[in-house]
């Protein structure tokens, strides 16, 4: 067995006077071809031709995909969006971030012309979303927290104390006793990671 390389979908990789096509490839004019991204794996059998073919890195297959509900956390904020740092898909953590946009309509379900950002989230914020699109030339995915049981659900105190949510749209610092606006999840207890 050779040590495996990286390809992409649609990769030229041997003639088939070479070798045999094996799962994740197809032969197109005499050549054999990557059918999905992978790592390339050459299996000798005696004195046959050896066998090709491309296996799914399970680390890179997990994308946040349209509908997925992901775990963020707030970089930054303006009046128009938070950008974010996608953390988790489902309950699995990613390898790699992905940059992630919450704009400013896409923050609640109602009253969406009312919304300020920077009364929703906050830098450092750790935010429960749903994957609404795959974006644009920037690789951010645009998400969404209009449902109720998304929105922050982390969040720190200017005190540096983890904040207690009192209603849907306010947590409070139980040390200051200080209220900050926010776009509250109500999170459901199979999104909750200890």
């Amino acid at each position: 067995r050779q040590p495996l390389s990286p390809c992409v979908a649609g990769e030229r990789l041997c003639s088939t006077e070479e070798a045999t096509a094996g799962s994740g490839t197809y032969t197109r004019h005499g050549f054999i071809f990557s059918s999905l991204a992978g790592c390339l794996e050459k299996k000798s059998e005696d004195n046959e031709l050896p066998v090709v073919s491309v296996v799914r890195d399970s680390e890179s297959q997990l994308l946040p995909n349209v509908g997925a509900v992901v775990t963020c956390k707030v970089c930054s904020i303006n009046s128009r969006f938070a950008k974010v740092h996608i953390l988790y898909v489902g309950s699995t953590p990613l390898k790699s971030t992905f940059r992630g946009t919450i704009r400013r309509e896409d923050i609640r379900a109602t009253e969406k012309d009312k919304v300020e950002v920077y009364k929703s989230f906050r830098p450092s914020d750790i935010v429960l979303a749903k994957v609404i699109s795959l974006g644009d030339a920037q690789s951010n995915y645009l998400l969404s927290t209009a449902e109720n049981e998304l929105g922050v659900v982390v969040a720190r105190s200017e005190a540096g104390v983890q904040m207690v949510p009192i209603s849907w749209c306010e947590m409070q610092c139980p040390r200051t006793h200080t209220k900050e606006f926010r776009k509250v999840a109500r999170v459901q207890p199979q999104f909750l990671q200890t």
